[in-house]
């Protein structure tokens, strides 16, 4: 539908992007851009003048941090113990894979736009690294522990999913 022959109402900076009946809540995805570059970019700032920034950030911590994130974002996003979290802004669906569930967001504006970040381990992905990376400049032994449990749940979990697959095989037993 071009400019010219939109309602009244379709006009704005996000009319043209989708349908009003499946327009994602952009301007509240926004708001939750700006709150966590802010956030981001504050403690970064903050962590400079202080000069806690570190000169790099080795190997070991990216892997440290990234499986631990992977994890976090997984816990938050779909771990049934968590769906107390999620219930406000999601509807369940069903359950999907170990100990995890599916669900739906609802809801709009911004209780939408809460829904589609934290029902998605992916979304939360960005929010969990920083926070993990502003962690260890601020608490890096806190941070290293939590972020070695939360990786070391991640292997036994892999290890949990391979054990079962091979006692389907009738390679393992109870």
């Amino acid at each position: 539908m071009s400019v010219e022959t939109q309602p009244q109402h379709e006009q704005g900076p996000f009319s043209g992007y989708a349908p009003p009946s499946e327009r994602p809540p952009l301007g509240s995805f926004a708001a939750l851009t700006a709150l966590f570059s802010a956030g981001f970019g504050g403690a970064l700032l903050a962590a400079g003048r202080k000069r806690r920034l570190p000169e790099r950030v080795g190997a070991g911590d990216v892997v440290l941090i990234g499986t631990a994130s992977h994890k976090l974002s997984r816990l938050v996003a779909k771990d049934k113990v968590t769906s107390f979290l999620r219930a406000p802004f999601t509807e369940y669906e069903g359950g999907a894979g170990p100990a995890e569930v599916q669900e739906s967001v609802r809801g709009r504006g911004l209780r939408r736009a809460i829904g589609e970040l934290i029902a998605c381990p992916y979304c939360l992905g960005l929010w969990s690294t920083a926070g993990m990376h502003l962690g260890l400049i601020w608490a890096p032994r806190t941070t290293r522990v939590v972020a070695s449990t939360l990786s070391a749940l991640t292997i036994s979990d892999f290890l949990q999913i391979a054990y079962k697959a091979a006692e389907g095989r009738g390679l393992g037993g109870s």
